[in-house]
């Protein structure tokens, strides 16, 4: 079960691996395996779908993200702790607003998240 403590840890280091353009920071969050879903994806790779898989495929549409938004900042509103899982509300890119449920393994790492925008 995930606590507070380890939720709050989490969307700080997270939130600012994403502000420092940290691609490897962002990255050591995730399992190699993990699962991507976003509305974003599509833009990029429409044949996705709007879903990654494995942690290459992540990294390259990121990669693409952080040149493409190159003034990227994250703003954490709120952190929302459940089970085997984290949401995160933000301000994301495009002053967008973001929910971001993040599912976690044995090991502590995301191996799912699924984001989603207004």
């Amino acid at each position: 079960m995930i606590d507070t403590a380890f939720a709050e840890h989490f969307a700080h280091e997270w939130a600012e691996a994403w502000n420092s353009h940290d691609l490897t920071a962002v990255l050591s969050h995730y399992s190699d395996d993990f699962e991507m879903s976003s509305p974003f994806i599509i833009s990029f790779s429409p044949e996705s779908g709007g879903t990654l898989r494995g942690k290459e495929a992540v990294a390259q549409y990121w990669a693409a993200a952080l040149e493409k938004f190159s003034d990227l900042h994250f703003v954490l509103d709120s952190i929302f702790v459940g089970a085997d899982s984290i949401a995160l509300t933000y301000t994301s890119v495009l002053d967008k607003k973001a929910v971001e449920i993040f599912f976690f393994d044995e090991s502590g790492k995301v191996f799912k998240a699924v984001a989603h925008y207004c």
